[in-house]
């Protein structure tokens, strides 16, 4: 492993189908009013909604309620929820739901005792909080984005055509988390899906760069693994209570910050996926998907020892008698192959994105380094072209 690195993650987990009366560990060390985040009143027809109603008051506990949480945060929502965390001198935000509500209350958090603008703030100028932020907890009923347990806070901005994410330090983490696999059992197959390609693409993005010898490399293949096999459970018996527990749990690991330890990371794919997302407010893990098989197509041929690695290690494709360019080929092939599999997308046009978004695409897609080529916006327009 390269380099010098800090590692340290705050946010304490409870795991498991009873993980919820933990719940009553945790809610003591706050204050009264706890903001309760959740999405389109999902919880609500499944009963979670009640028994979290029921856990608060038992807690003598002052309940602010912020519903409607979009799959994509917004600005405006952004606005609203602040708004409400500070009339309310709220002191704990309390998000019931998938990574967006995640998201969303961790960037409540660190604009509630802020008098500047947190668009322009963090995710204009990526600047860090300076003012008090308010803690975070989570209660997580959809695992993809692995938002329960790293400090990071996506937001769309319709107006400017923009969907941006900030990665915070680790006070924005959540203090805690209450992962149960249940909770995910009633999600719809296309939004698991999603969920389960955002997480094999977050291991892909750290992945897929350096040339040393890793350990970060190692946990990441078998978490990719672990992935492809739950998936392919998860599919035909979507309360296979072993396979949705360990894509939650390998949700959660593949973006809590370990697997980037000792390198650099390549993130394009979610930077022109979060640019579609701002144009066509598509599920994120589909924009992902469509993208994922060109861009990897693209930059193979700079990082074709890792690309031939992933092909033996991850998707045993045999190497005998090949050449290296073959076996990463195939890879990439059984990858997509499997993509086909769990059914999710693999053209931009499946999304709403048509040609005349193109341009506007490209411009929005931010250039990140740290990957095996830096692109110009010429390459992510071809790139986003191939994905039509």
């Amino acid at each position: 492993m390269l380099g010098n690195f800090s590692y340290k993650n705050a946010t304490k987990l409870y795991f498991g189908d009873d993980s919820l009366k933990y719940l009553n560990e945790e809610l003591p060390k706050y204050g009264k009013n706890i903001q309760l985040i959740y999405g389109g009143g999902s919880i609500k027809k499944n009963g979670l909604y009640d028994e979290i109603i029921q856990i608060l008051k038992d807690n003598g506990k002052n309940v602010i309620e912020d519903a409607g949480v979009m799959p994509n945060p917004t600005v405006e929502k952004l606005n609203e929820g602040v708004k409400l965390a500070k009339e309310n001198h709220v002191d704990l935000l309390l998000a019931v739901g998938g990574g967006s509500c995640c998201d969303y209350a961790k960037a409540v958090s660190v604009s509630v005792n802020c008098d500047e603008d947190p668009w322009d703030k963090y995710y204009i100028r990526f600047e860090e909080p300076t003012c008090e932020i308010v803690p975070v907890g989570c209660i997580l009923t959809m695992a993809g984005t692995g938002s329960e347990m790293n400090a990071g806070a996506v937001i769309t901005n319709h107006e400017q055509k923009l969907k941006i994410g900030h990665v915070f330090g680790e006070e924005v983490m959540p203090k805690f988390s209450i992962l149960n696999p249940k909770y995910t059992f009633s999600l719809p197959k296309r939004q698991m899906v999603a969920g389960i390609y955002d997480i094999f693409n977050h291991i892909c993005e750290q992945y897929f760069s350096g040339d040393d010898d890793n350990t970060s490399d190692y946990i990441a293949e078998a978490l990719m693994k672990s992935v492809i096999h739950s998936s392919l459970i998860a599919i035909e018996n979507p309360e296979d209570y072993e396979a949705r527990s360990n894509i939650m749990w390998t949700a959660t690991w593949a973006l809590n910050t370990l697997i980037s330890r000792g390198k650099t990371t390549d993130w394009m794919v979610h930077m022109i996926g979060q640019s579609v997302g701002a144009y066509t407010d598509a599920t994120h893990g589909m924009t992902l998907s469509a993208v994922s098989i060109p861009y990897y197509r693209f930059i193979m041929p700079y990082g074709l020892n890792k690309f031939k690695r992933f092909a033996t290690e991850v998707w045993g494709i045999c190497a005998e008698g090949k050449t290296d360019e073959q076996i990463a080929e195939e890879g990439l092939q059984a990858m997509e192959n499997w993509m086909k599999q769990i059914g999710v997308a693999l053209k931009l046009s499946e999304l709403g994105v048509t040609e005349d978004m193109i341009d506007g695409i490209t411009e929005g897609t931010l250039i990140l380094e740290g990957g095996y080529k830096v692109l110009s916006k010429d390459e992510v327009k071809q790139i986003i072209k191939a994905s039509m």
